[in-house]
């Protein structure tokens, strides 16, 4: 099918899906971390107690969200979003009136489980359900949404906050939220796709539909995570420290906000043709490639003290982005069916954000006990190359699993 053709045909959905992923960024570490300087100033944390306390807000999100995102597979898509995005929103607005650091605490909570974890877990889970011979291309609009929002929203801020101030700026995106994602989203969404019979045409041999103890007691399922979650760790470990690693390059902050539009721009590219080879070649066959430019972009910017670095950093990381945003919907299904992907994907999903949580925490107190950050990210590159190498095995293992499932089944 034309891309365009099958774009046209599904834009509803699809938008529906974008605007989910969007407005998640209300919750992701990129956006948090932009009011990070003005929070450790007003509370007087350090690096490593701000750190902390992000940590454990997340990973309370993170217990939270491997129970509660189980509603996906009892609720329609747009009923888990008039839940979802009034807590977001509210979590904003107790973003901008935190007053003490239990209230900051309990708000981070709220922003990382609502934006994060659910916005992303009800879009992705969706798709994952909808299609089948189009899942990558479907995926690759839908993931879209986390790169604009990449690209879009640090610029909007750095306008926006020189004149309301960040507290200010949080109720704006809360009024947003409201104002314009709630309304849009219901009104995309309330309508459910039925796959069509043609979805099917390009379906290879599925995996049989796994229960959520069966895939947690599965070794591979544990052995993708150690490459799915890589880019979490290290992209959200070097986006929550960005503030400090400008001081320590001496970079403009305005530059480094303006590259975020460079990674934006190559995450999107490569989301679509990520989707393109998925349906081609299946997600399981670009898990050992994926982490490769990761690796380039982490030993640039731990290596490159030049202000071009961090240019270079953002375009790296955006194919790898690209890339791992349309696995990181496609391989479960291919590997563990449709039928308990809500559940499953609500672990997978809780990982994601507890695996995101421990890096601004580990690596500010290494920065308090100073340890060479640019070291540390060069280390993330050492091991994203390791990785690459574990997918080529687990790889092949998963799909002699499936041809195996496969040639099991009657007729």
């Amino acid at each position: 099918m034309h891309f365009l053709a099958f774009v046209r045909d599904n834009a509803r959905w699809l938008a529906g899906g974008f605007l989910l992923t969007f407005f998640s960024s209300f919750g992701q570490t990129f956006f948090i971390a932009l009011s990070a300087g003005s929070i450790r100033d007003e509370f007087g944390l350090s690096h490593g107690e701000f750190g902390t306390i992000y940590m454990v807000a997340t990973l309370a999100s993170a217990l939270t969200l491997s129970q509660f995102g189980r509603i996906v597979d009892h609720l329609s898509v747009s009923r888990v979003a008039l839940i979802i995005i009034p807590c977001l929103a509210l979590a904003s607005v107790g973003m901008a009136y935190a007053g003490n650091l239990v209230v900051l605490v309990v708000v981070i909570f709220g922003l990382r489980l609502f934006g994060q974890g659910m916005m992303t877990h009800n879009a992705i889970t969706a798709i994952g359900r909808w299609y089948v011979g189009q899942r990558g291309r479907a995926l690759s609009v839908v993931t879209v949404g986390h790169q604009v929002g990449e690209a879009a929203l640090p610029i909007l801020y750095v306008s926006v906050v020189a004149y309301v101030g960040w507290r200010n700026t949080w109720l704006m995106a809360a009024g947003l939220l409201m104002l314009v994602g709630l309304p849009v989203i219901y009104g995309l969404m309330r309508v459910e796709r039925t796959p069509h019979s043609s979805d099917s045409a390009e379906e290879r041999a599925a995996a049989r539909d796994w229960t959520r103890p069966e895939v947690v007691r599965d070794p591979l399922f544990w052995l993708v995570l150690t490459g799915l979650l890589a880019p979490a760790f290290i992209g959200t470990t070097i986006f929550f420290h960005q503030v400090y690693l400008v001081e320590l390059r001496g970079w403009s902050v305005e530059a480094f906000a303006g590259s975020y539009a460079s990674m934006a721009l190559m995450t999107f590219c490569f989301a679509l043709i990520g989707g393109f080879l998925i349906d081609r070649f299946t997600a399981i066959a670009l898990l050992p490639t994926f982490l490769l430019p990761l690796a380039g972009a982490c030993f640039i910017l731990g290596m490159v003290e030049a202000q071009w670095g961090v240019f270079a950093f953002m375009a790296l990381v955006g194919v790898s982005y690209g890339l791992s945003s349309t696995l990181f919907g496609a391989v479960w299904p291919e590997m563990y069916g449709t039928a308990h992907l809500g559940s499953i994907r609500a672990v997978v999903i809780a990982l994601m954000v507890f695996t995101s949580a421990m890096g601004p925490g580990v690596t500010g107190f290494l920065i308090d006990f100073d340890i060479s950050y640019p070291a540390q990210i060069v280390a993330m590159g050492v091991y994203c190359l390791a990785i690459c190498l574990l997918m080529v095995m687990v790889g092949r293992k998963v799909t002699e699993r499936n041809n195996s499932y496969a040639t099991a089944l009657p007729g």
